[in-house]
């Protein structure tokens, strides 16, 4: 069996936390709820951006999407998807055709044998179908523990925190976690929102992070979660500023959600593709 790490949340608040230096744990995991339902208000249209039909498709997905973008993987995969529609196909595939077909997305050497070594392990341990338990899923060539999640929560509808650069990075800025390790990152964070939420949670701070919240720059003066944040003013906190930060199809929306006049988003924030 699978052994869990336990992690306790720390009693005392992050470092990076200064803004609510006084907070207890129950204070901080209310703040966290908090947060987390506004971000289910601001990004309706969060969602698993990797196309895929079939868990086994959202597993190869999640597998080229190492070191790439989502759009540069929904690019290759209906063709992938098209030729290759089993378990027993990937195992069997010739290799130098996958690795034509899979070059876009980069290291494609890699990506092709941990499909093909995917392939093979799934008809040689569970009779071609991707498993529905974290722990079996890990043991797979080419799926992490982040990988996991994703197959989990998005095509099992089994919830599970994944914790990508977006995820790390937020939940440290929101003063959820000091903490870098991935792992323990998701153990800390789940204990602060509720199991359901899990999954919605993940896709919520990703779009956060793509649209709103940037690693360099964050808009912080259009930002839904400004007044429980403890690192605004990280960004520009004024409106019109900020306003320019927001990135994506509904930047203008996310500015009135932040109380901001939508006018101050020029175009070019609307068309401007969101941070990979």
């Amino acid at each position: 069996m699978f052994a869990a790490p336990t992690y306790s949340l720390p009693v005392t608040p992050p470092a990076s936390a200064s803004r609510y230096a006084g907070e207890t744990l129950l204070g901080r995991k209310r703040r966290a709820r908090k947060m987390a339902r506004v971000l289910a208000e601001t990004h309706p249209d969060a969602h698993c951006e990797l196309d895929f039909t079939n868990p086994l498709e959202l597993a190869v997905a999640t597998v080229l999407s190492a070191q790439t973008t989502d759009v540069r993987v929904n690019q290759v995969t209906p063709e992938l998807f098209a030729k290759y529609r089993s378990a027993a196909a990937y195992a069997a595939a010739d290799r130098a055709e996958m690795e034509t077909l899979l070059r876009p997305t980069g290291f494609f050497r890699a990506k092709t044998d941990s499909l093909i070594k995917l392939g093979q392990a799934l008809l040689d341990r569970h009779d071609g179908q991707l498993p529905r338990k974290l722990d079996e899923l890990v043991k797979l060539p080419g799926i992490g523990r982040k990988t996991a999640n994703v197959i989990l929560g998005n095509a099992f509808g089994v919830p599970g925190i994944t914790v990508d650069t977006h995820f790390r990075r937020l939940t440290n800025r929101f003063g959820w976690v000091d903490e870098e390790d991935p792992v323990k990152i998701e153990f800390l964070v789940a204990e602060l929102i509720e199991k359901r939420d899990w999954t919605m949670l993940s896709h919520r701070v990703i779009f956060h992070g793509r649209r709103v919240c940037h690693a360099r720059k964050p808009a912080c003066g259009a930002c839904t979660l400004a007044s429980m944040c403890p690192a605004y003013g990280t960004g520009p906190t004024e409106a019109a500023a900020a306003a320019k930060l927001l990135k994506g199809p509904r930047a203008r929306e996310l500015a009135v959600a932040a109380g901001v006049d939508p006018d101050l988003v020029p175009v070019a924030a609307v068309l401007a593709p969101e941070e990979p």
